[in-house]
């Protein structure tokens, strides 16, 4: 099974939550059947966040997807946290598993899974893990990789953040964007249920993640979402689901039209010319923070001046907005670079300060 987008079709992940009733699950399924879906999910176990949540049904509704496989034709994907979950999966005939983001912060989870799949080259997608640690994920995919399993593909579902925002688990766009520069043939699929965690903005991020031309999408889908036993909020109809497909536009990674390429390799030699320019700039302004930190040496002051770093945040926040720029992008580069900054300050002082000292 390839798990990757083909002749531009994108690769399609969609049922509900969770297994609730047998009934549930096969309304669901004939009701997506038709839809263009490549596999149907349905957690049976459902790892919550606290007690007393409905934590699935088990192993007792996994003969409900094997009906929805043998009456509607469609593939089956379920969650497994353990090697005894795989086996009973395995044994129920389901076509591809995937590893949740809570198995995927846990090694030890994501091993015991690895060596429940050992000899068995079935389909596995893992998640991202709940915190944004790239390399996490990258040891998740490793080691089922390691275990033999050949068809693999990352889904992308977000990150736990402290900070409020509109999303339901951060985006972090970026971390799956280093994911497929390291890893460029590993399919990328978005979850955008969880990312989202509510109906209003699953377009949105949906449209977001085939812009940065990922391969596939995974999406909660149920029959009546306000009576779900697990995450109403972020499950739409199937009526619903197929709406927004049809409003999703699907991006082509590239073309063959001549007038496009010498088009595109103009502005990106402006580009290239650009970055030269601002590396130049960079490199400037690091020599003047050395000249800075060998006065503040002679002067016996500190490198960290936070009403200067103030300061210096709310003039790029002003600055920024005059030129188009939002204050996160500009927060984040001017913290990396002022963490550099100080970086050569400290260099500078060590070094100075240890050929001062006598022998």
């Amino acid at each position: 099974m390839l798990l990757k987008k083909q002749n531009n079709h994108p690769f399609l992940i969609a049922g509900p939550c969770s297994a609730e009733t047998e009934e549930q699950v096969l309304e669901t399924a004939r009701r997506l059947a038709d839809a263009g879906v490549d596999l149907f999910r349905a957690g049976v176990w459902k790892p919550r966040t606290r007690p007393g949540a409905f934590e699935g049904n088990g192993a007792t509704a996994l003969p409900w997807l094997r009906q929805v496989k043998q009456e509607t034709g469609l593939r089956i994907t379920i969650e497994v946290a353990n090697g005894n979950q795989v086996y009973e999966a395995l044994k129920h005939g389901i076509d591809v598993l995937w590893v949740g983001a809570r198995s995927t912060v846990n090694p030890f989870s994501v091993q015991e899974i690895a060596d429940a799949l050992r000899g068995v080259d079935v389909p596995v997608l893992v998640k991202n893990p709940v915190n944004p640690d790239l390399d996490l994920w990258v040891g998740a995919i490793e080691r089922i990789r390691n275990a033999g399993v050949t068809q693999i593909g990352a889904i992308h579902r977000g990150f736990s953040a402290y900070a409020k925002s509109k999303f339901r688990n951060a985006p972090y766009w970026e971390i799956p964007i280093e994911l497929r520069r390291r890893m460029p043939d590993l399919p990328l699929i978005c979850d955008n249920s969880h990312i989202c965690g509510n109906r209003e903005d699953l377009l949105e991020v949906a449209q977001q993640a085939f812009d940065l031309n990922y391969d596939g999408l995974m999406t909660e889908v149920h029959p009546t979402p306000d009576d779900a036993w697990s995450d109403a909020k972020q499950q739409i109809t199937p009526f619903v689901y197929r709406e927004m497909l049809q409003r999703l536009v699907v991006r082509r990674e590239t073309t063959d039209n001549p007038e496009f390429l010498e088009h595109i390799e103009n502005l990106r030699h402006k580009i290239d010319e650009i970055d030269m320019e601002l590396l130049n700039l960079l490199a400037r302004r690091m020599r003047v923070a050395e000249d800075i930190g060998r006065y503040k040496l002679r002067n016996n002051i500190s490198i960290l001046q936070s009403t200067r770093w103030n300061e210096i945040l709310e003039k790029g926040y002003q600055q920024g907005r005059l030129r188009g720029l939002n204050n996160e992008f500009i927060e984040k580069y001017l913290t990396a670079v002022h963490q550099e900054s100080i970086a050569h300050q400290q260099e500078v002082m060590q070094q100075e300060t240890t050929a001062q000292r006598p022998e």
